[in-house]
């Protein structure tokens, strides 16, 4: 764990040192939106996105949307609303909203399980049981899936800023819980690279997302109501997730290409430390035809 964020981090910070060789953030290796007018498309294929938590399936994905509408200053994209403080050749600065990841493993219609950018409670599997874990020479039960209380969506909001370089962009956010859910506050460090070779368009991605510890409490703490003895053992803390990611399109004609997505995510040793989870990591992929009108 220690190592991979030691990578990622060596990765991320070093397109600061080209901050003199800025390229044009619509330069031919990236694809962007024309101002005024609607990005509309859909993707159908099946994928999946691993759910580290117990007694909850895996979510399965058939289709991905896209809705994306930016205009000089105020923008719409998946979901999200932003308005751009500063734009430059070098940098651009925006206010911007976004949606809390960590609800998404615990309702199946989330929208950050829609939005591959990500409602009814997820069911829990027809034969899972109480868990039993072993503590200090005894066995403690966990709650199930049906004996939690519901954690619920959220709205981040905040700011974040692009740094355009010519061996990638670097992108810097901190968001704060809208909604008065948990009141906690996330920050995120990317590292995004573009590439494009005929037909084929490629971005990799490397990703430190950080997150407070009332983020953490909230989705992956105990209630008193739920286990009063796992309430006073798993102590909830901030953690810093790390994650790969890597989106491929091939394009096939104006308005067809082929859509292939892959991530990871390290889950933080301070998370997977709680009762609730029972893989430390969760993967994403999706292979499928997408269509933009």
């Amino acid at each position: 764990m220690k190592n991979l964020t030691m990578l990622l981090l060596t990765c991320i910070f070093f397109p600061i040192s080209a901050w003199a060789d800025t390229v044009d953030s619509c330069g031919s290796e990236y694809e962007c939106i024309e101002i005024g007018r609607w990005d509309i498309g859909l993707a159908l294929g099946y994928g999946s996105r691993s759910n580290p938590l117990k007694d909850y399936d895996d979510i399965p994905i058939y289709l991905v949307p896209t809705f994306a509408y930016y205009g000089d200053s105020w923008y719409f994209d998946n979901g999200n609303i932003g308005y751009t403080l500063v734009e430059d050749e070098k940098y651009t600065i925006n206010l911007t909203t976004s949606f809390s990841a960590d609800s998404a493993f615990f309702h199946r219609w989330d929208p950050a399980n829609i939005f591959l950018t990500g409602s009814n409670k997820f069911e829990p599997s027809a034969f899972s049981t109480k868990t039993q874990v072993t503590v200090m020479g005894e066995e403690q039960s966990v709650p199930t899936a049906d004996e939690l209380e519901t954690r619920h969506f959220t709205y981040l909001g905040g700011v974040e800023a692009y740094i355009y370089t010519r061996i990638g962009i670097l992108n810097l956010s901190l968001a704060h819980d809208l909604l008065n859910v948990h009141q906690g506050t996330e920050a995120k460090l990317k590292w995004l690279y573009n590439l494009s070779i005929d037909e084929w368009k490629f971005e990799l991605a490397l990703v430190l997302d950080w997150k407070s510890e009332d983020v953490v409490d909230y989705y992956y703490g105990i209630r008193p109501s739920e286990s009063a003895h796992w309430s006073e053992h798993y102590k909830a803390k901030s953690a810093i997730n790390t994650g790969i990611e890597l989106t491929s399109h091939y394009v096939l004609t104006k308005h067809w290409e082929l859509l292939f997505l892959a991530r990871y995510t390290q889950i933080a040793d301070e998370i997977v430390a709680s009762p609730l989870l029972n893989e430390d990591y969760t993967s994403t992929f999706f292979v499928g035809t997408a269509y933009r009108f």
